[in-house]
């Protein structure tokens, strides 16, 4: 079978398993929420709600029903596309909630790992090509430091310095309340001010992202630094670049051309994974910031029990991570003519 074929194949295969796998997900979600301690209707309500309130509650989530009949009826809404209403949002469907805050986590994922990756990648190439030097050590620590911190502790630092001590950045929220946010294009609002010619908005778009963006961002690059470090270790002790300096060609365009393209190969599976894993939500940088995204909504709804709300993001989520999956295959395989299925 030639390679053309076995890639093919490989991807028909992956792509007719992506149901199964988003079954397993569904399924997951939705026994492991009714398996939580705690009654949605006392979240929702609060524990002096009259009973009858409660009930009615219950019965408009279909929790009164039997668990089967619960999971019957919730694939087949999932079957309709239907995520159901939210409870928290006031009726709201939970498609407009994810319309709603997607954008703003699209937004703070692009920039943060747009973020990690220069810096990663940049750390990385500078301590792998100056080896058993105090710049390698140093970039192992680097590595190991940025990798080990709680995001969550290293945002409130940041803000405690830059934004309360410093004043230097807001101390949270997406856009000041006091002016009006740019014209709703793509709701992203670095994009929109500029489709739209905003410039003093997309000035302030971007000081309010610089933070949250930054811490998002440092402690990923350990991730890709850690990989584009060891990678390009072995690949610069690898005999083809041997030859090549062997026939003079400068240790630069080696490092460029030669080297740093091989060992960029498992940092474009990582660069998606993790892409994937926080566009469905950065729950920790968003609660700490207070950024209007998707996780922070998702936080907000599991502390309500707003069942509907947390199944039809987690699904959203999971849609994204399988689909992110079989294209990282499909990228891996293009650029990368070793790989055979």
């Amino acid at each position: 079978m030639s390679r053309a074929r076995a890639l093919q194949y490989y991807l028909l295969t992956r792509i007719l398993l992506a149901p199964l796998m988003l079954w397993t997900i569904v399924s997951l979600i939705f026994l492991l929420l009714r398996a939580t301690p705690g009654d949605p209707a006392d979240a929702i309500l609060g524990n002096r709600a009259p009973e009858a309130a409660k009930q009615a509650l219950r019965e408009q989530l279909g929790l009164s029903d039997p668990l089967p009949i619960q999971y019957i009826t919730y694939i087949l809404q999932l079957l309709r596309l239907d995520l159901g209403t939210s409870i928290s949002s006031r009726g709201l469907p939970v498609w407009d909630v994810i319309w709603d805050h997607f954008p703003a986590t699209v937004e703070l994922t692009f920039y943060g790992m747009l973020v990690a990756v220069v810096l990663g990648v940049s750390i990385g190439m500078f301590a792998a090509s100056r080896p058993n030097t105090v710049f390698d050590a140093g970039g192992r620590l680097f590595g190991i430091i940025t990798y080990s911190l709680p995001l969550f502790w290293m945002g409130m630092v940041f803000q405690l310095v830059f934004a309360v001590q410093l004043k230097w950045f807001p101390l949270g929220t997406r856009f000041p309340i006091s002016l009006a946010a740019p014209p709703h294009i793509t709701g992203l609002y670095t994009l929109d001010s500029l489709l739209t010619g905003h410039w003093s908005a997309l000035f302030t778009a971007f000081h309010y992202l610089a933070l949250p963006c930054f811490s998002l961002g440092l402690l990923l690059s350990g991730i890709f630094e850690r990989i584009v470090r060891v990678n390009l270790k072995q690949t610069l002790r690898a005999d083809y670049v041997e030859a090549a300096r062997a026939r003079g060609i400068p240790e630069g365009k080696i490092l460029r051309s030669h080297a740093l393209k091989n060992a960029l190969i498992p940092v474009i599976t990582v660069l998606g994974l993790t892409f994937a894993a926080l566009l469905g939500g950065a729950v920790l940088t968003e609660v700490t910031f207070s950024w209007p995204g998707l996780g922070n909504r998702l936080y907000e709804a599991i502390s309500l029990r707003d069942y509907p709300t947390v199944q039809g993001i987690m699904v959203f989520f999971g849609v994204i991570v399988v689909i992110a999956s079989i294209a990282i295959d499909a990228v891996n395989a293009y650029i990368d003519p070793r790989i055979r299925y």
